[in-house]
This record gives C-alpha cells, sequence and structure tokens, in this order.
C-alpha cells in the first residue's frame, strides 16, 4: 500500500515539475519584446538595404547586387539569374525605413542552357581547387559567378591578388567561356 502512495506522490511532483517548467518558458516567450524593423542605431541605410538584399531567398552565388543611396533614394543595379529575385529585391527595399524612392536598374540575365553549364563548370572550377575553395564557404560566397551569353565575369572580394588572379585563371580555362573579365577586389585595397 505504501508503494501505490510513493508512486502516486512521484506522479504528482513530475506533473507540478511539468507545469511549473511550462509556465517557466510560456512567461519567458511573453517577456521577449518585439521590435519593429528599423534601420540600425547610427541610421545606416546602405547597411540595411545590403542585408534586406543578400537575406532574399534566391540569391546566390550566380547573382550580384549592387546599389547606391543617395537621401532615400536606392538605386539598385547588378545581375540576377531568375526575374522573381529582381522584383523582389526592389519589394523588400521599399519597405525600409527611410527610403523613399527605388530605381530598379537590376539586370535579368538571358534564360539559356548554354550559360548554366558555364555556371556550373565555371563554380566547379573556381572552387574546386584547392587554393579558392574558402570562397565558396557560408551563405552568401564571396566570389560570385555571373555568366551572360557565355562571357563571365568574377564579382566580390578576396583575400589577396594572387587569389584574384588565380580566380581569373581558373575561370578563363572553363570550355566554351568566350571572355572573362575579373572584377574581384582584394580586401583592404580601395
Amino acid at each position: 500500500m505504501t508503494y501505490v502512495l510513493l508512486a502516486e506522490r512521484k506522479k504528482l511532483n513530475m506533473k507540478a515539475n511539468f507545469v511549473k517548467i511550462f509556465l517557466t518558458l510560456a512567461m519567458a516567450a511573453f517577456a521577449v519584446p518585439i521590435f519593429p524593423r528599423t534601420i540600425n542605431p547610427k541610421g545606416d541605410l546602405a547597411g540595411a538595404v545590403r542585408h534586406e538584399l543578400v537575406m532574399l531567398p534566391y540569391y546566390s552565388v550566380f547573382d550580384d547586387f549592387q546599389f547606391t543611396v543617395d537621401n532615400g533614394t536606392v538605386t539598385l543595379a547588378g545581375d540576377v539569374t531568375r526575374p522573381v529575385l529582381k522584383s523582389d529585391a526592389e519589394n523588400v527595399v521599399k519597405r525600409i525605413a527611410g527610403v523613399t524612392n527605388v530605381v530598379n536598374n537590376i539586370k535579368v540575365l538571358p534564360l539559356s542552357s548554354f550559360d548554366n553549364r558555364i555556371r556550373v563548370a565555371t563554380y566547379r572550377s573556381v572552387f574546386g581547387y584547392a587554393g579558392l575553395y574558402r570562397y565558396a564557404m557560408g551563405a552568401n560566397p564571396s566570389i560570385h559567378i555571373i555568366v551572360d551569353n557565355g562571357h563571365v565575369t568574377l564579382k566580390g572580394v578576396v583575400a589577396n591578388q594572387g587569389d584574384k588572379n588565380l580566380a581569373y585563371i581558373r575561370a578563363n580555362g572553363v570550355p566554351g567561356v568566350f571572355s572573362v573579365t575579373n572584377d574581384l577586389l582584394v580586401a583592404g585595397n580601395s
């Protein structure tokens, strides 16, 4: 009989502990303040625009965004492989506090199986090389490969001039590429 009472008491203690844990988690969840989306305290509109652009779901290593900010007017430029990415970029930038106007000059690259093959081959050639694979790490690689009608443009940032030259050589060796433009910047150089 005492074993039955002990078992019942143990069940009640477990239920009480579960309720305490649940209530503590619920109170913690409701205690976290929810802040509206605004620019950072320094008023860095350019930083907010950059953040929104790189967070777009279809933004990839084969796309490139550029922008300028002038008195609340954001001018978007660059190249994208999907038309939806052009419109998404404009829509997210419009919603940033402090943006009064958006000029969308983003170019949608033509659909081409030839260009798609070159994109994949260039990606493998550049990032498959032991000295350059680190630039493909992360959600937003630091080297972007833009292919437009067989012409490759490398954009982004690398650590040194040797990596810039190596990426150019690797991209230039891909079969079917008509030309390679190396617009990579070396970190620390203005």
